[in-house]
């Protein structure tokens, strides 16, 4: 259960920018290298508590706009020079206050300094954490960390004034001389390390602060692909409508929410290139979508406070005669908000239109529920819910599925 009235902003800010870093394994842990050395840099200039956080912040999660596991790649290219996906991390978060700040340093991430000096409006932040970006992707995971020292500090000296600001270089080559500080930067506990360092983004979150960041995951969640881009909220509000239905207290409606939310959290693990395949998926490809419910479940697996938010999320492809994944529970294993949270999913997504199929009637839909609770695949209590309100139901999922759609259509520009 929930055990606290409000969790942690920096833990579900992690559990996103580790999220982020499944999609390969040269990504892994990047993310928070990026925002650890940002932060680094920040100290070392004696900027304040507060633009340390924001820079760490915005380091953690600096590419949350690349949308393909090719734009990622891309990305570890030390030239490179796209500002796209700076964009799209702009646009995902300015609308989530506590993160505003970040997402405008998110935005010019990859501005060289002779743009700036050239005139462009880019902020102090964002050519930090250029340069942070820049010393991670330096870094060879293969080869021993202090070895690549020196020449790790000859390639960013050498585009002192050109890629980046020649200060910044100069409070960099000081913060390299320090051996500590490059142990850390590819040290395994660097997560715990820097929870004991940060000062506003420990900040708890009530109810209103976690649906609201549950929101923003979702967009990133299903904003990858056109064919997901209102998925989660239409989840979300179908779960949210059934448990009201099925005697959820306002409290746990609000929770289910959350869930509908969070419960693709770890298809940030799947190339957007499978989700938009239009033809049948190898036996590889489907096996990796198999996996992402449970990595919702590893990630969220951290945060203790979501306990029932995680086990309703992360076992919405479990079926209650034990033939489902990846856990493979059943029965009376099978939390009723997990079951809630399956038939809002199969209803939802059925009624999609998806890269390999057109989404189902809404008659036909209701015999395909009918029919999956009949075989043991989903509560029989649920769907006969579903059935005897069906329109109430769906009202409010339309509803949230056009309101998504709209914030889809306004991100794309």
């Amino acid at each position: 259960m929930i055990r606290r009235q409000q969790v942690s902003l920096f833990d579900m800010l992690m559990g996103l920018s580790r999220a982020v870093d499944l999609i390969s394994n040269e990504m892994v842990n990047h993310h928070v290298q990026v925002g650890y050395i940002a932060l680094c840099i920040g100290l070392e200039m004696g900027l304040s508590p507060e633009e340390q956080d924001m820079l760490f912040l915005a380091g953690a999660l600096h590419d949350i706009g690349a949308l393909s596991l090719q734009e990622r790649l891309d990305a570890l290219d030390f030239e490179t020079q796209d500002h796209l996906h700076g964009e799209r991390g702009y646009r995902f978060l300015r609308k989530f206050s506590p993160l505003a700040p970040a997402a405008e340093l998110i935005r010019c991430h990859h501005t060289p300094w002779r743009t700036v000096q050239e005139g462009a409006d880019v902020p102090l932040g964002s050519c930090i954490l250029h340069l942070a970006d820049r010393i991670a992707v330096l870094i060879d995971d293969d080869e021993e960390i202090l070895q690549q020292v020196p020449g790790i500090i000859a390639r960013i000296t050498a585009e002192s004034g050109e890629m980046f600001m020649p200060e910044l270089v100069e409070v960099f080559q000081r913060v390299a001389r320090r051996q500590h500080f490059w142990l850390y930067t590819v040290s395994n506990s660097l997560y715990w390390s820097l929870g004991k360092r940060l000062g506003p983004l420990t900040m708890e979150l009530d109810m209103e602060g976690l649906i609201g960041i549950s929101q923003l995951f979702s967009r990133i969640i299903d904003f990858r692909s056109q064919f997901t881009a209102t998925h989660s909220q239409g989840v979300a509000a179908s779960a949210k409508a059934l448990g009201m239905l099925m005697g959820f207290s306002a409290r746990e409606c609000q929770l289910i929410r959350v869930a509908g939310h969070l419960h693709d959290l770890g298809k940030l693990a799947v190339p957007a290139e499978i989700l938009e395949k239009p033809g049948k998926l190898t036996a590889a490809e489907y096996n990796l979508v198999k996996g992402h419910s449970f990595y919702t479940y590893h990630i969220l697996e951290a945060i203790d406070e979501l306990e029932t938010i995680r086990l309703w999320a992360a076992f919405h492809h479990e079926r209650l005669d034990g033939n489902g994944y990846p856990f493979q529970v059943n029965g009376d294993q099978l939390p009723l908000g997990a079951r809630i949270v399956a038939v809002a999913d199969v209803f939802t997504a059925i009624t999609e239109d998806r890269p390999y199929r057109v989404g189902m009637e809404l008659d036909e839909a209701l015999w395909l529920l009918r029919k999956m609770a009949r075989e043991g695949a989903l509560d029989g209590g649920v769907v006969a819910a579903l059935d005897d309100n069906f329109s109430q139901v769906n009202s409010m999922r339309l509803k949230a599925q056009e309101d998504a759609q709209r914030e889809y259509m306004e991100f794309q520009g």
